[in-house]
């Protein structure tokens, strides 16, 4: 009973993870399409001279003015790389990562999935020029909310299994979307402001190891200075945010046995403590003081990654993920839709997210299977296994993103803004389709095996 109890404390995080992904991707579905209908209505002029407007601050002689577009692009994006970044190092110290026979079907099946769609859309735009060429980043991402959140409309007969798979791929996606966007879509960079921004990433890395659990100082420093001077050297801030990310300390100043018996003391002091006059209403100075010291253990025996963690979730999921969709997901649909949808920017984007990802996660997971490099994963069959890997072809917030790098022409952006989307559409409901029918068929199954042995226990009885 023990035991079972932990496995589920194990998972709880990843769990509760899945779980808010539900009614985010609804919310994060509802700002595409609204960006949508904004962007082909005479709203759209209005749109779009607010995202222009300049916004920023000054101070003396240095001063930051950009576009709200690109504060929300910058900046916003920023917290949502920087919550990425502390589920990542929470992954790789004590999560689903930290075990490698957990890790080498998603790592195989991602690496799949990112390589495999980036060529298909560099064979689509070999002849189409060096601006189009530069787009081959975008359908390498998948969208790890809406995947989720699709998945989790399947409801409780989805395998633990599963979800684990798709948010272990979904995870080591992000480190190689990451790294792309470090690698491939910076500008000019001033090795004065990056030289600043790694000096100060080398402080926080050095106050974690003195013991520093102050998030209040950590958030000063990456804010204020990793995240500032590395938008000002010209590497894009996100990547800041997700190097700030794991300098926030992983352990805990108070582990769970010395908590259990600093609790359990605590308690007891609480029971023989002075009481209040009326204490149905109030407590005493001593009852007061006792609840204060439970309060501070039980702060210090979270770590400040997991606190941060779970207090910034709800930010990115409710807020800033559909803020970035409504800015971003806008398509003007004319009377060329057809040659927008055709075009080699399109066409390589829509095909390297929907074949690609297929190819590449099911194909190459099924291929190492087969050269018995791993094995599927217990309660998982190759159909749940194609259902998922269409599920995380479902490229969006990601690859919307990289869209936003890759091109100044605004006429490939809007092209492949409608690969994006077209392609997220058709995966995401071919995806859930496959999952349904098989989950209704194991269920089928399960329903008749028990029938069966049902039978067979009573004539037994009978007997």
């Amino acid at each position: 009973m023990n035991s079972g109890k932990l496995k589920f404390s194990a998972l709880s995080p990843l769990i509760q993870f899945i779980q808010k992904s539900t009614f985010s991707s609804f919310l994060l579905f509802f700002a595409a399409l609204l960006a949508l209908i904004l962007a082909n209505t005479p709203a759209n002029s209005s749109m779009q001279w607010i995202l222009s407007q300049k916004i920023g601050f000054s101070i003396g002689e240095f001063s930051v003015y950009k576009s709200l577009l690109l504060w929300i692009n910058d900046g916003l994006m920023s917290i949502f790389f920087f919550v990425v970044g502390l589920e990542l190092k929470r992954e790789i110290v004590a999560g689903e990562l930290s075990n490698p026979k957990n890790v080498l079907m998603p790592i195989v099946g991602a690496i799949g999935g990112m390589l495999i769609p980036a060529s298909i859309y560099i064979a689509f735009n070999a002849g189409n020029g060096t601006e189009s060429l530069n787009g081959w980043g975008i359908p390498m991402a998948t969208d790890i909310a809406f995947a989720l959140g699709v998945l989790y409309l399947l409801g409780p007969r989805v395998p633990i299994q599963l979800k684990v798979f798709l948010t272990a791929l979904a995870i080591i996606d992000d480190i190689g979307a990451v790294l792309v966007v470090a690698l491939f879509y910076t500008s000019e960079i001033s090795t004065f402001n990056l030289t600043i921004g790694l000096g100060i990433l080398s402080l926080m890395f050095a106050l974690n190891l003195l013991g520093v659990r102050r998030v209040f100082i950590f958030a000063v420093l990456g804010i204020g200075g990793v995240w500032l001077a590395t938008l000002l050297s010209g590497v894009h801030a996100t990547i800041a945010a997700v190097l700030a990310a794991f300098a926030i300390p992983a352990d805990r100043k108070i582990d769970k046995s010395d908590y259990l018996n600093s609790i359990s003391n605590l308690t007891k002091k609480f029971k023989t403590a002075n009481k209040a006059e009326k204490d149905e209403y109030l407590l005493s100075a001593d009852e007061e003081n006792i609840i204060g010291e439970i309060k501070r253990i039980s702060k210090a025996s979270i770590s400040p990654l997991q606190r941060l963690e779970r207090s910034m979730h709800g930010l990115v999921i409710y807020f800033v993920m559909p803020v970035f969709a409504l800015a971003n997901a806008g398509v003007v649909i004319d009377s060329d839709w057809m040659e927008m949808i055709t075009s080699p920017v399109a066409l390589g984007v829509g095909l390297g997210l929907l074949l690609g990802k297929i190819i590449g996660i099911f194909g190459l997971s099924m291929l190492g299977i087969k050269m018995k490099l791993f094995t599927m994963p217990a309660g998982l069959n190759t159909r749940l296994l194609l259902g998922v890997s269409f599920l995380a072809a479902i490229g969006f917030t990601m690859s919307l993103f990289i869209n936003s790098l890759a091109f100044e022409t605004a006429i490939y952006q809007e092209q492949a803004k409608m690969g994006i989307l077209l392609a997220s559409l058709i995966s995401g409901l071919s995806g859930y389709s496959i999952i349904k029918r098989e989950l209704n068929k194991i269920d089928m199954k399960n329903e008749t095996a028990y029938r069966t042995e049902k039978q067979e226990n009573e004539k037994v009885l009978v007997g």
